[in-house]
């Protein structure tokens, strides 16, 4: 290791070719102790980056003790070193406070389980010749700081959309996500052919708010092209003061021509779920995002719609769900299904992302009809939730074809400012199904539109417009059967139901199928007691 790192620095003749050697020498001494551990923790990000927050966004802790180690600093160890210097002994398991069993499958060493150091010393000199010719050429001069910083980001930034380098300020804004609230557009964006792509704008935001969909493309912000950015160039030059103004080109799918859409930006305070009654007998909760109280946030809202007694069925709405905290999507899935079965097992190279989370309890809602709405903005924590209830054939998928974000982020700790976020494994639905790059197909494919009532034609005659006609016996009664034969006429009990299902086609059409389910539940009962 000592003849490396002296073969090395022997190519070094000018002070910036010493700070290269430095760094070099640097990996090449902890990559001994990186054979041996591996640290740091777990977590799941929505397959997108925050617009908002000048930083790619990562929203999904795998557990609530890495939620409290982000706020920068690391773990010592009886030496001093940090956990990356020295790979100290933090195991990097996966946990769940909700109490949902996650069995982790370990490896019979830590060794096996880890990846040799592969280390190519003719590499690491091409790349100490180029730090130095950058460093003395380039036609701005640039500190050897930044540009070891730019390089790191580059390792990670040709790995995949979701690898990257956290700086301080990126701690911060993982901490803002996690609570759901901080400053922007409310937008999920990734980048796409050079252009900034919307994933999902978050409900009752400056995005949603100026008719922004997923799949949209932004192609100019502030007269500024962004072909030629790269996306945290694109996030700083979105980000801003709340209630200042930003102007953006935006290319919608199947629109051959873009438009110009002024926003404000303001301070983005996401609730994570709402929920309201369908007519008098069902019920709907929507799940705008996955944060650390979701879970129990949703069994309070489910108790809440069951206070006045039980409903006929639930639509669960994760459409344009960008993902959010594992532990609080396990905790839905939970809800609904068997104790003991699984809801989503983690699989990598490192045994501490391997992983399995499996029910806990029996379902708390007796079987009761299910429809999980999704779309192209259904992502990451969203999908493990479409794709356990549809394993376990406990809910009707309905809708288009999900984003297909399955993979699992690692925050790699590299000094008390800093860190990595490393992919380092793949999720996996029950039966084994690959969420990464394949999402959830629905059961029943609903495209969304809108829902226009046809006019009623005002001269049709009905047998009660005939003179002399007899006169129906629910007249005579209470009327109950006249609201049977004309539910047009009759608004349901819930304030703004009627308008609130048919300016949403898909929900329209969720609803209609929870209302099949309970007259053919009725049909096969009465079938039944026939029959014995």
């Amino acid at each position: 290791m000592m003849n490396t790192q002296l073969s090395i620095r022997l190519l070094i003749k000018r002070s910036s070719q010493l700070a290269a050697a430095m760094w070099l020498g640097f990996i090449l001494a902890a990559s001994t102790g990186a054979e041996e551990t591996s640290t740091g923790t777990a977590v799941d990000d929505p397959a997108s980056n925050a617009i908002d927050n000048g930083t790619e966004k990562v929203i999904e802790i795998v557990s609530e003790k890495a939620a409290e180690s982000f706020d920068g600093t690391v773990v010592k160890d009886n030496a001093g070193e940090s956990q990356a210097d020295a790979a100290a002994d933090s195991t990097g398991n996966v946990t769940n406070p909700t109490g949902a069993e996650a069995s982790a499958n370990t490896a019979s060493t830590q060794e096996s389980a880890s990846p040799k150091a592969r280390l190519p010393l003719g590499e690491l000199r091409i790349f100490a010749e180029a730090f130095n010719r950058i460093s003395s050429a380039y036609v701005d001069e640039i500190d050897d700081k930044t540009l070891l910083e730019n390089a790191i980001r580059g390792l990670l930034a040709e790995l995949d959309p979701h690898s990257a380098y956290l700086d301080s300020s990126s701690y911060s804004d993982l901490q803002e996500t996690a609570t759901g609230k901080y400053g922007g557009l409310g937008l999920e964006v990734g980048m796409e052919n050079g252009f900034v792509k919307v994933i999902t704008p978050m409900d009752d935001t400056p995005a949603a708010r100026a008719g922004m969909e997923p799949g949209d493309l932004i192609i100019q912000i502030d007269d500024a092209p962004v072909k030629g950015m790269s996306l945290p160039e694109a996030i700083d030059n979105i980000r801003g003061e709340p209630g200042s103004e930003i102007s953006m080109t935006v290319l919608k799918a199947g629109v051959s021509s873009p438009e110009s859409l002024v926003l404000t930006r303001e301070i983005i305070k996401v609730a994570s779920l709402r929920h309201r009654k369908l007519d008098d007998d069902y019920g709907y909760i929507r799940i705008a995002l996955f944060q650390s109280e979701t879970g129990s946030e949703f069994e309070d809202a489910y108790s809440r719609l069951t206070a006045d007694g039980d409903i006929s069925g639930l639509i669960i709405d994760v459409r344009n769900n960008p993902g959010g905290v594992l532990e609080s999507a396990v905790a839905v899935a939970d809800l609904f299904i068997d104790q003991g079965l699984m809801i989503v097992n983690t699989d990598g190279r490192f045994e501490q992302v391997i992983a399995e989370y499996r029910a806990t309890r029996p379902d708390i809602t007796d079987d009761l009809p299910l429809v999980v709405l999704v779309n192209e903005g259904t992502a990451s924590a969203s999908e493990i939730v479409a794709g356990a209830l549809q394993d376990h054939d406990r809910a009707v998928v309905m809708g288009t074809h999900t984003f297909g974000k399955g993979s699992v982020q690692t925050i790699l700790p590299i000094n008390n400012d800093s860190a990595i976020k490393l992919t380092t494994a793949r999720y996996y639905t029950p039966n084994g199904h690959s969420i990464q790059a394949a999402g959830i197909t629905p059961d029943i494919w609903v495209d969304q539109g809108k829902l226009t009532k046809a006019k009623a034609n005002p001269w049709r005659v009905k047998e009660s417009n005939l003179p002399g006609h007899l006169a129906a016996e629910a007249d005579e009664k209470d009327g109950a059967n006249d609201a049977k034969s004309n539910p047009d006429e009759k608004d349901s009990g819930i304030p703004g139901t009627r308008e609130f299902v048919a300016n949403d086609y898909q929900l329209n059409e969720a609803l209609n199928l929870l209302k099949g389910m309970k007259i053919m539940a009725r049909v096969q009962s009465r079938q039944s007691r026939e029959n014995h």
